[in-house]
């Protein structure tokens, strides 16, 4: 299957015209046209509706999509490795492990030198792009276990109430009833536990003024002084510092302590940062 059919199909994809991906790629629109044929042709498939205004995915079309993508970003990754010379450590995180704990360390790597390609995202979707060899690890709020992959502790951190600090009304601590009386913001962290934690504060049924499924979305939130919110700690370690954010202290419950966890193949250990936990813990 030729990649530069896959890569002008992906292009397709994102810009949805034939005249726009054929000026990005300085080639005739019949060329585009000629690409996108050839590769119905091998799936024996419909992979896009098109109109005069519009190109859409097909069910069929949706499913290639994801494959295109990988072939793609697997020869990006080959090419990169063979012709590189150093190598390009590709890593995966979800958002707040990468803030709470990665993104310093990848800097001072970069600054000595070191390559990197992050790709920030779920823990599944990672997770799927490490076993697709996509990835050389994933930094991810949950352990698992595979043949041929090495799990081990990167890091723990723990979820606290996070308010603008001239916005607090609770200096001295807030106890659980007290929660379903404030703005709190519900962040999806796909991580079952994190959100069976946050559920169990507030009472069934609670409706929450704002729910995203990205942390810095929350960080916003709490900046423009619109409520509060629960977050990992060494995602506003900045801003606690600044002294735009305050924490604060549950009186009657419990802090959640999230540890997080570093997977690769066992061959590829020695890409990976140091844990900052013991390996036991």
């Amino acid at each position: 299957m030729n990649t530069d059919n896959l890569r002008t199909f992906l292009l397709l994809v994102k810009l949805k015209n034939f005249t726009r991906v054929a000026e990005r790629l300085f080639i005739a629109q019949s060329t585009v046209t000629n690409r996108i044929a050839e590769l119905e042709r091998e799936m024996n498939v419909k992979l896009l509706r098109r109109d005069t205004r519009n190109v859409a995915l097909t069910e069929e079309g949706k499913t290639f999509y994801e494959y295109a993508r990988r072939i793609v970003e697997m020869e990006d990754a080959c090419i990169s490795a063979v012709r590189g010379g150093m190598r390009q450590v590709r890593i995966g995180a979800t958002n707040a492990v990468y803030e709470g704990a990665l993104k310093e360390r990848v800097l001072q790597g970069i600054a000595r030198g070191q390559l990197y390609r992050v790709t920030i995202g779920h823990t599944a979707g990672l997770l799927e792009m490490l076993w697709d060899g996509l990835l050389d690890a994933a930094y991810v709020y949950q352990d698992v276990r595979r043949a041929g992959y090495s799990c081990r502790p990167f890091s723990q951190d723990e979820l606290i109430l996070l308010v603008r600090s001239d916005k607090n009304e609770f200096p001295d601590g807030i106890r659980q009833e007290q929660l379903q009386e404030i703005p709190c913001a519900m962040c999806n962290f796909s991580l079952q536990e994190i959100g069976s934690y946050l559920r169990e504060l507030f009472p069934a049924g609670h409706v929450f003024p704002f729910e995203v499924d990205n942390s810095n979305k929350v960080k916003d939130y709490l900046a423009a002084g619109l409520g509060y919110a629960f977050l990992p700690r060494g995602m506003v370690l900045d801003e606690l510092k600044s002294g735009l954010l305050s924490e604060i202290a549950p009186l009657d419950f419990e802090r959640m302590l999230i540890p997080s966890y570093c997977i690769c193949r066992t061959e590829d250990e020695e890409l990976c940062f140091p844990a900052d936990v013991p390996e036991n813990k």
